[in-house]
C-alpha cells in the first residue's frame, strides 16, 4: 500500500486558468528509487467534501514536477483544490512505465485519500483560483511584472518582499474593486541564472543540480509561494533564465549547449509546463480572459544573431520566417502574424496583448534612429520589427498591446502610424513593468536613457517607405514595482497604475483610450 500523503516541496501552482478549467502543478520531494504519483482534490468553494480527486505523474526527468487539469468547471466562480503526492515501490526504476500502470498500484477509490487531504497543512497543500468570466462585459484586470534579483548576502526576504504587496492588493480588490485582478503575468527573469555575471563562475548555474536549486530558492519563499497558489500565474522566459543576453548561436559552443540543455529543462519543468502548450513543444503561447486574447512570445530562444557581429543583418528576434520551398512549416512569427490577423477578423477592435519580453518601444536613447546594434530588445531586429508592423497596417489590426519587462524602467507608450499626409486610424501601444526587485538603479534603467518622443528625437521606424511608426512615451518609473492594467469596457480605455514594493500608488494612473469597437 502506498504511504499516507506528502505535501508538495514546491508549490502549489495555479497555472492555466480558462472559464471552464484549471491546471494546477507542483513539485514532490526527492525519493530515491520511487516513482512519485501526484494525487489532488478540487473542492468547490466552502465545501468539505471533493467534487473530483485525480492521480497525476510527477517525472523524475522533470524534477519530480507535474500538472493536473480539471474541467467542466463554472465561469468566475471560486474554487479550492488541495495537492500531495505518494510514491511507489518499483523494481523496474529503470525503464519507462506508462501511467496506468503506475495508477494500477494504488487505490481505485480515490476518496479513500479524504482525510489525508484534510490533514495537509493549508499554506503548503492548498491553492485557490477563480475561473475567468466567460464574457468581457464590463472587462478584467491583471497584474504583471518582471525581473526578480535574488538578493545577495541575505536579501532574499526583500527580494520576496513586493509579492507580499500584490497579494494584499489582489485580497483588498477582490472586495472593493469592481474589476478585480484575474490573474498575474511575469514575463522575465523569474530567476538569475547568473547571479553577477556570465563570465564570473561564482553564482552562476552551469549544471542541472545548479538550475533547479535556482528554482527551488525562488519559488519557495513565503511570499511569492502564497501569490502563485492563490492566482493564475502565467510566465514566460527571458535571457537570465539561461544566461545574461543569450542568443543561439552560442549553442555552437559544447559546454553552452550543455548549459542551455540544463537551462530548458529547468524552465519547462518550472514555468513552462503549468501554461497552456498550446503550440506542442514550442514555448511561446496564446490564451484568452473574457475573450480577450492574449500571445506569449519567446523572444529568447529562437533569436537568431551573432555577438561577434555587429551588424543587423540576417538578426531574426522570433526565429526564422516561413520559406515558399517549405510549405506548411511555419515559425513563430508567421503563427504570431496569422494570429494577429485572425483575433482582428474574429474579435474586432478588442485589445489584443502581447507579451515580449524585451521591449517593443521606447528605444533606448544609444539605439535611436536605426542604431540598434547594441540593445537587446526589437532595435537590434528591424526585420522582425518590420514584418509584425507591416502586419498591422496591412490588415488594420487595432488595439495591439504590447507589455514588456526587462529594462527595469516601468513606463507606457501611445504606437501612431504616419504617412506623408497624415495619420492612420490605427492605435496600439507598449506596457513596461520592471523590475519586482532590482536594487542596482544606479546601473541600468534611467528614465532619461530611454527616447520619450520618437518624432522629436528622430527615431521614427520606416515600415514600407509609406508608413512610419512613432511614439510617445511617459509615466517611467525605475523604483521596484508591479503594474495592473485594467481593462475597462465602458470607457473604451486601458487603465495602468504601477504599485510600490510595499503596495503604494506610484504618480497618477495612466490612461490609454482604445481605438473604438
Amino acid at each position: 500500500m502506498p504511504q499516507m500523503l506528502r505535501p508538495p516541496s514546491v508549490g502549489p501552482i495555479v497555472g492555466h486558468t480558462t472559464d471552464t478549467s484549471v491546471r494546477l502543478w507542483i513539485r514532490a520531494a526527492d525519493i530515491p528509487d520511487l516513482r512519485t504519483v501526484g494525487v489532488a482534490a478540487l473542492y468547490e468553494w466552502g465545501r468539505s467534501a471533493p467534487r473530483e480527486v485525480r492521480y497525476f505523474r510527477l517525472h523524475r526527468e522533470y524534477d519530480r514536477t507535474g500538472t493536473v487539469d480539471f474541467e467542466g468547471l463554472q465561469p468566475n466562480t471560486r474554487y479550492t483544490a488541495r495537492l500531495g503526492s505518494v510514491t511507489v515501490d518499483s523494481l523496474d526504476s529503470e525503464l519507462i512505465v506508462e501511467d496506468d500502470e503506475v495508477f494500477e498500484r494504488l487505490p481505485k477509490d480515490l476518496k479513500l485519500w479524504r482525510e489525508d487531504f484534510l490533514r495537509l497543512d493549508p499554506e503548503v497543500s492548498e491553492a485557490t483560483f477563480t475561473t475567468h468570466p466567460s464574457s468581457e462585459d464590463g472587462g478584467f484586470s491583471f497584474l504583471m511584472g518582471s525581473c526578480r534579483y535574488p538578493g545577495l548576502m541575505g536579501q532574499s526576504k526583500r527580494s520576496d518582499e513586493i509579492f507580499q504587496a500584490m497579494i494584499r492588493h489582489v485580497e483588498l480588490a477582490r472586495n472593493e474593486e469592481a474589476l478585480p485582478p484575474r490573474f498575474v503575468l511575469m514575463m522575465g527573469d523569474q530567476i538569475y541564472a547568473d547571479k553577477l555575471n556570465r563570465s564570473i563562475p561564482m553564482g552562476r548555474a552551469d549544471t542541472w543540480r545548479e538550475f533547479q536549486e535556482r528554482y527551488v530558492e525562488a519559488f519557495t519563499t513565503p511570499y511569492i509561494r502564497q501569490l502563485m497558489r492563490s492566482v493564475p500565474t502565467y510566465m514566460i522566459l527571458d535571457d537570465h533564465e539561461i544566461e545574461d543576453n543569450w542568443v543561439q548561436a552560442r549553442l555552437k559552443d559544447a559546454l553552452k549547449r550543455d548549459l542551455f540543455h540544463n537551462a530548458i529543462r529547468a524552465y519547462m519543468s518550472y514555468q513552462w509546463v503549468h501554461g497552456p502548450r498550446n503550440f506542442d513543444k514550442r514555448i511561446h503561447y496564446s490564451f484568452d480572459c473574457a475573450r480577450v486574447p492574449f500571445f506569449v512570445l519567446d523572444g529568447r530562444t529562437q533569436r537568431i544573431r551573432d555577438d561577434a557581429n555587429a551588424s543587423l543583418l540576417g538578426n531574426h528576434l522570433l526565429g526564422y520566417p516561413a520559406k515558399e520551398s517549405a510549405p506548411g512549416f511555419k515559425g513563430q512569427l508567421d503563427q504570431f502574424c496569422d494570429w494577429l490577423v485572425a483575433m482582428q477578423e474574429q474579435r474586432g477592435n478588442v485589445p489584443k496583448f502581447v507579451v515580449s519580453p524585451g521591449v517593443f518601444v521606447p528605444n533606448e536613447v544609444g539605439s535611436r534612429g536605426g542604431r540598434g546594434g547594441s540593445s537587446d530588445s526589437w532595435p537590434a531586429f528591424p526585420e522582425t520589427r518590420r514584418r509584425v508592423l507591416s502586419t498591422i497596417v496591412d490588415n488594420g489590426v487595432q488595439n495591439v498591446v504590447f507589455l514588456s519587462g526587462d529594462v527595469h524602467c516601468s513606463n507606457v507608450s501611445e504606437i501612431s502610424f504616419e504617412k506623408r499626409r497624415g495619420k492612420l486610424p490605427l492605435k496600439a501601444f507598449s506596457i513596461v513593468s520592471s523590475a519586482f526587485y532590482w536594487p542596482f538603479p544606479f546601473a541600468d534603467g534611467d528614465p532619461l536613457g530611454f527616447v520619450h518622443d520618437s518624432k522629436a528625437e528622430q527615431d521614427g521606424f520606416d515600415i514600407d517607405g509609406s508608413v512610419t511608426m512613432h511614439y510617445r512615451t511617459r509615466g517611467f518609473e525605475q523604483d521596484d514595482n508591479f503594474t495592473q492594467v485594467t481593462h475597462d469596457t465602458a470607457r473604451n480605455a486601458l487603465v495602468v497604475r504601477n504599485f510600490s514594493r510595499k503596495g503604494k500608488l506610484l504618480k497618477e494612473p495612466n490612461e490609454l483610450k482604445l481605438a473604438a469597437r
